[in-house]
């Protein structure tokens, strides 16, 4: 291992306060927790893993220091490359990537709910044609910015995030492709195989057309996650979980013009080109698992039916 592979980027006073307090954090076992992992991803034949202490950290914090969640969520991390190719397969830094995050439909705000709050993302689907694009290729590049964020923030990895999901101007060409076998394959990788938690989801300008959409995803939850999906008529309820100060200014508030985002995220996924180049020799060898195989069938059943969700 470089010195950069057992690098961990200092939180602020206030999160590290916090990832003590609420995810168990102890700054002096991190090493020793670290070193347990890539001892674990060494004797697993079928897993091939990046192993650097900031990639590792982010899913120990998102497992609350729970080696065995940990190792699970971390080996679903990686088979879900197989088992959801439509999401993963030629996941390179290209143009189409780079045409998507250009539409501003998926946005990460730079200022974050609080000082050791949580990360703000707008997604406005809306904003990407769907004759030229599909869902599934846009939920590819929210995968890489999502791995990016794993890096890089902090926020998003302590205290989880806030989506704002904003309908204004969906079409029923975009609400045909939010199909139910998509919909179940993107519940079970957020709670299953991502560090980050959902700390709440708040539909605006939600046509009626979207609840059928809505209700389906939330039938998939458990009660502690459906709590947090909301459904704003008016903004005026938005603004008791997000204040209008934390939105964009094209939405009345200061955090950061849309384009500023869009540019700020763009040369991100460029400054990551080579990083996606070699993740794809990453994964699992599932005729390699010891064991029953991680695999569309087993994560989804025959019939795409599994148990309902629980996020932390």
């Amino acid at each position: 291992m470089s010195i950069d592979d057992n690098a961990i980027r200092p939180l602020s006073a206030e999160l590290a306060l916090k990832a003590q307090q609420e995810l168990g954090e102890v700054p002096d076992r991190v090493p020793k927790d670290i070193e347990a992992l890539r001892s674990w991803i060494s004797k697993q034949p079928h897993l091939m893993a990046r192993q650097d202490a900031q990639f590792l950290v982010a899913f120990l914090r998102g497992c609350k220091y729970s080696l065995e969640k940990t190792k699970l969520k971390l080996d679903n991390f990686y088979a879900m490359r197989g088992a959801v190719p439509e999401l993963y397969k030629n996941r390179i830094v290209g143009e189409k990537q780079l045409s998507i995050l250009k539409t501003a439909c998926l946005l990460r705000l730079p200022q974050p709910l609080q000082v050791d709050g949580p990360r703000i993302h707008v997604s406005r689907y809306a904003q990407y044609d769907s004759n030229k694009y599909s869902i599934a290729e846009v939920m590819q590049v929210n995968t890489m910015l999502g791995e990016i964020q794993i890096r890089e923030d902090d926020n998003a990895m302590v205290s989880g995030f806030v989506e704002i999901i904003d309908m204004k101007g969906v079409t029923a060409g975009h609400m045909f492709q939010f199909d139910v076998v998509l919909i179940k394959k993107l519940a079970v990788l957020g709670d299953k195989a991502l560090p980050y938690r959902p700390k709440g989801f708040h539909f605006i300008n939600a046509p009626s057309t979207a609840e059928t959409a809505m209700s389906i995803a939330k039938s998939l939850m458990s009660d502690k996650i459906r709590k947090r999906f909301h459904i704003h008529s008016k903004l005026d309820t938005l603004y008791q979980y997000v204040p209008k100060e934390c939105l964009p200014v094209e939405y009345g508030g200061t955090n950061g013009t849309i384009q500023n985002v869009v540019d700020t995220w763009t040369q991100k996924l460029i400054n990551y080109t080579d990083f996606f180049e070699q993740d794809a020799q990453y994964g699992t060898n599932e005729k390699l698992r010891r064991g029953e195989p991680i695999n569309s069938e087993t994560l989804f059943g025959i019939q795409g039916s599994f148990r309902k969700l629980d996020i932390d």
